[in-house]
């Protein structure tokens, strides 16, 4: 189940605040300008469905978001355990960084986690099947596919290289917990 959990900086182990609630959820992201939305599909999707099914499933929210933003390269990402990429792909992104747009996903299946650190606060958002995502350009955070990654999310970009990181150098990323801790939580 969705997540929030939200931390002073400087510590890691102690939850200021904590909710599944998704209104809540949503409220308190909101608070730092990132949307968080469920979505329902209009139709099953299969394992195995192509992407042009997921996205169809999803295509009234799809051309909202769409409009709102302005997005023009919308695509689906699939990652499972067994692929032989798996290691590299999750280091890719577990070290605080930004985008210079902001970064959307919808989870169409599976989970990850999104550590937001946008000021002295560091925002842990477990995200799952049904969640949208939106972390504004420019806020540093970093993403958690798990050791055993397991997810399909749809992505939306204005600019093709907007996905592209810019890594801060700072180690909080690793002082905060890690997605296979939660099954500890």
């Amino acid at each position: 189940m969705s997540r929030l959990r939200i931390f002073n900086d400087d510590a890691p182990d102690t939850p200021v605040f904590e909710t599944r609630d998704h209104a809540e959820m949503a409220a308190k992201l909101e608070e730092i300008g990132v949307r968080f939305e469920q979505w329902e599909a209009s139709k099953d999707v299969e394992p195995g469905a192509t992407p042009e099914a997921v996205m169809e499933a999803y295509r009234a929210d799809i051309d909202r978001i769409v409009a709102e933003n302005g997005f023009q390269t919308i695509d689906v990402v699939s990652i499972a355990p067994d692929n032989p990429n798996k290691e590299a792909a999750r280091a890719k992104f577990l070290d605080e960084h930004y985008h210079e747009e902001d970064e959307v996903r919808f989870f169409v299946g599976g989970s990850g986690l999104f550590t937001l650190h946008p000021d002295t606060r560091v925002y842990e958002v477990l995200c799952e099947q049904g969640d949208l995502i939106s972390v504004p350009d420019r806020t540093k955070h970093w993403f958690d596919m798990g050791p055993e990654p397991s997810f399909i999310a749809i992505r939306f970009f204005k600019q093709p290289d907007g996905w592209v990181g810019h890594f801060t150098g700072t180690d909080i990323a690793r002082r905060f917990p890690r997605l296979e801790q939660e099954a500890k939580a």
